[in-house]
């Protein structure tokens, strides 16, 4: 019998070093306790120590108040257009009240996924198949705008929401491709169009800014050319006016005309040297000198000015 009731003190004592060491709570930061006394919300921990009454406060949730990624696992979804694609996602979601987390739902974890994937099924449901690919902002907006809603009940807030992945059947999906390779065939046909547009307008330009070039030059040739010409007729001119005063100068003056025709005897005889071995039809009296000059006496002497 004393053996049993020291048993059952020592089972006392036991349970009490235990619930005394459970009444002292060192809280983490970002982590909130809850603690009920005899059934019933009490307070909130938070970072610190704590100590509390045995048997009478208990924690009953802890809460983890640092923001987590929760996986939306695929589902099928039926656009507009009636195709059906495979989505899935990610939320990112921290607890704002840690009462209303404990208390105002039983998972808000699994609650926030369903909600996110039918948000997410009636949303692609109003889009066709080729804006539920360029409309995934509106897709995670619309699932965080609703989740937002839902989460000032159950203390939590909704960051974002991320789709993953959105497949369509294989054989949209090979649609989708030959789509978009003729796309880009296209694209390439305009591009070197426009390329060999551009390389044909460059080279007419080229070809137009030549032959300007090339006219300029000719133009400029042959102004240069008029100019020498004219410049040497005009130095021919003042050079033979010069002579023809320096003859008339000369014959003036006592014998010069004596002398002029000294010099046509000469360029006379000179004349007839080169008609060896030529046939040339030639007056009767072509030896006959004084005959060929006295023609010059008809005409009028030079004179000078």
């Amino acid at each position: 019998m004393d053996y049993f009731v020291l048993a059952v003190w020592g089972v006392s004592f036991l349970i009490l070093i235990v619930k005394f060491f459970q009444s002292i709570r060192l809280v983490s930061t970002q982590t909130a306790h809850i603690v009920e006394r005899l059934g019933k919300y009490h307070k909130t921990l938070e970072a610190g120590f704590h100590a509390l009454i045995p048997f009478v406060d208990k924690v009953t949730f802890v809460q983890d108040l640092r923001e987590e990624a929760i996986d939306v696992p695929p589902q099928d979804c039926f656009t507009g257009d009636e195709v059906k694609v495979t989505v899935d996602g990610v939320i990112y979601i921290s607890i704002m009240d840690a009462v209303k987390a404990s208390y105002g739902i039983v998972d808000y974890r699994y609650a926030a996924v369903q909600l996110a994937q039918t948000t997410t099924r009636s949303v692609i449901g109003t889009l066709a198949l080729d804006r539920t690919f360029e409309e995934r902002d509106i897709i995670s907006a619309k699932v965080v705008e609703v989740l937002d809603a839902a989460g000032e009940t159950w203390g939590i807030r909704v960051h974002r929401y991320e789709i993953k992945n959105l497949s369509p059947p294989d054989t949209v999906r090979n649609a989708m491709e030959k789509q978009v390779n003729a796309e880009r065939e296209r694209r390439a046909i305009l591009a070197a169009s426009e390329g060999d547009k551009q390389s044909r307008i460059n080279r007419s330009e080229g070809l137009k800014r030549e032959l300007i070039n090339r006219s300029e030059g000719e133009k400029q040739r042959r102004i240069n050319e008029a100019e020498g010409q004219a410049q040497e007729i005009t130095a021919i001119a003042s050079a033979t006016a010069e002579s023809i005063a320096k003859i008339a100068a000369v014959v003036s003056e006592p014998g010069g005309d004596q002398a002029l025709r000294l010099q046509i005897y000469e360029r006379h005889i000179e004349s007839l040297r080169g008609l060896q071995n030529s046939k040339i039809i030639l007056p009767a009296n072509l030896m006959n000198f004084e005959s060929w000059m006295s023609n010059l006496d008809a005409v009028p002497k030079l004179k000078s000015d």
